[in-house]
């Protein structure tokens, strides 16, 4: 077993390889260490180089939304009035602290990625 850290395009190819390989080791075996190891050295060579950010805050309510068959008169029970959630959704109003917490809440979005500014 020779694993070494991840640093070029050409390691993390190899160290994705060896990782199928061993993708069924038994735990507490050599095999097994070894794969862990890798995974590791892998999520942290992806963390460094392919970070994903965080998803744009408005966007994520639309994407809530439609993934919970919610139309903006459903939002605005949550928020407040239709006008109001309609000027949000087309990014001519902001987010209040209030509306982030009542959304955070109901649509299950992070108050961290509603909190970000658009």
């Amino acid at each position: 077993m020779e694993i070494k850290i991840i640093k070029t395009e050409q390691d993390y190819n190899r160290a994705l390889k060896r990782l199928e390989e061993l993708f069924h080791a038994a735990i507490n075996t050599p095999e097994g260490d070894e794969a862990e190891l890798l995974s590791i050295l892998i999520e942290k060579y992806e963390d460094e180089h392919y970070s994903i950010g965080m998803p744009d805050p408005i966007e994520a309510v639309k994407f809530r939304m439609e993934q919970m068959g919610m139309k903006q008169k459903d939002l605005a029970e949550v928020i407040g009035f239709t006008s109001r959630v309609s000027k949000i959704l087309n990014r001519r109003r902001k987010l209040t602290l209030t509306m982030i917490r009542k959304l955070s809440n109901k649509l299950k979005i992070p108050a961290e990625i509603l909190v970000q500014e658009y």
